[in-house]
């Protein structure tokens, strides 16, 4: 099977195989530990031997392998829910040839089982439960799927790094000649970051926050730029702590910044450089997990 990654939901920890084709395996064995950390094969077993369980992996298999063997299938849900039936997921593999269930050794082992019959087991164990792993799930799969959710990360950590590069300017250049309260320092930083915004974007960080209140209760407006917006943000902040340290007057460097915004978003958007980030991201990734 495909590298393992891990979710985590409720303090249970909980791998992921990835596969081709959205045919994921979610370790069963893992989500039993959120019963019980010792009895996770009983705990499989007594979840197998229900009619309801029988019926529905049995379907599953039916409409997913052709190799499927309906016979042992029709003998098992015959016997389900009698009190001697017993079934181990390596009976079910074994007798009805199926894989919609599999055992796997190793650094990993465990019972897995297909998303859709994990899921299942999933309800089974506590609807709740479910719920957080349906989500879990997706958040991982979205990020295996779109590297650029991994990489956005950092492209605000290039950011905020070169913010510092900003501020240590103000604070040597621009502070010192002013004799200002703490509070007004604040002030300072905070107009010279919008300017910044305001060369870039068009508004400033107070203009974002009344447009999108309710985003605002969350993110902040470089928290939805896009990438390219990031690179060149980045690129203006440090240019523009060279322009302070050299005594360049704040309306020069409002008019410089924004002919460089302007140019720079030009470019990085008429070659394409978010897709092409994507794309490279992408090849990165698969050759990281091959």
């Amino acid at each position: 099977m495909s590298p393992t990654k891990k979710i985590k939901v409720n303090g249970t920890e909980i791998s992921v195989l990835f596969q081709a084709n959205e045919n994921d395996y979610i370790c069963l064995t893992d989500m039993a530990r959120y019963k019980d950390l010792k009895r996770t094969d009983y705990i499989i077993q007594n979840w197998m031997r229900s009619r309801s369980t029988i019926e529905y992996i049995g379907v599953w298999e039916q409409i997913n392998n052709p190799d499927f063997n309906s016979i042992e299938f029709d003998g098992f849900r015959k016997e389900s829910g009698l009190n001697n039936f017993t079934l181990t997921p390596k009976q079910w593999i074994e007798k009805t040839n199926a894989i919609g269930i599999v055992s796997k050794a190793g650094r990993y082992g465990g019972t897995y089982a297909h998303k859709d019959i994990a899921f299942n087991f999933g309800m089974w164990l506590s609807p709740t439960f479910q719920l957080y792993i349906v989500r879990e799930y997706q958040r991982l799969k979205e990020a295996e799927n779109n590297p650029l959710i991994q990489q956005w990360d950092v492209k605000r950590i290039l950011s905020k790094t070169n913010y510092q590069l900003h501020t240590d300017a103000i604070k040597e250049n621009i502070i010192p000649k002013l004799t200002i309260s703490k509070t007004k320092e604040r002030i300072i930083y905070a107009n010279e970051a919008d300017m910044l915004n305001l060369a870039l974007f068009g508004y400033t960080a107070k203009d974002w926050e009344e447009a999108n209140p309710e985003l605002a209760k969350k993110l902040n407006m470089r928290d939805t730029a896009s990438i390219n917006q990031l690179v060149v943000l980045s690129n203006m902040e440090s240019y523009n702590s060279e322009m302070i340290k050299n005594g360049i007057a704040r309306d020069v460097r409002f008019s410089a910044l924004h002919r460089m915004a302007k140019e720079q978003l030009q470019s990085l958007d008429r070659h394409n450089a978010e897709y092409r980030f994507r794309k490279i991201s992408s090849n990165d990734n698969n050759n990281a997990i091959e």
